[in-house]
């Protein structure tokens, strides 16, 4: 999975995780706007649901995941759709975002990684 591949430490916690978590109530999750996302990534526990409820508006909810990055104390968001979605391409499908990460993000940024539970 492209997304992971930059980090095979991080990758094989996932895994790891994922077998450990295979009911949704066990996973770690959260609700914005009345959605329920799990947190799939979330460097040095950045992710603070109070800033990240204040940013998302309706824009985020045709997303299957929404991507947020901290720099210079301001949190940034991008939505990303799963590859198989019909809506997805190169700037919006979740297998580019570590382009996205290498290509856009300040170096060092914290970021985390929210996927829509359905």
């Amino acid at each position: 999975m492209a997304l992971f591949q930059n980090n095979k430490e991080y990758y094989k916690k996932i895994k790891e995780d994922d077998i450990m978590n295979t009911e949704v109530d066990n996973m770690k999750s959260v609700e914005i706007n009345n959605k329920k996302y799990e947190i799939v990534k979330n460097d040095e526990d950045c992710f603070n649901i109070e800033e990240v409820n204040d940013r998302v508006t309706e824009y985020f909810d045709d997303y299957d995941y929404i991507f947020g990055d901290f720099a210079y104390g301001k949190v940034r968001l991008k939505g990303y759709y799963e590859s198989k979605n019909k809506k997805a391409n190169k700037i919006n499908d979740i297998k580019y975002l570590d382009d996205y990460i290498r290509n856009y993000c300040c170096f060092g940024a914290k970021t985390f990684l929210l996927k829509k539970i359905k």
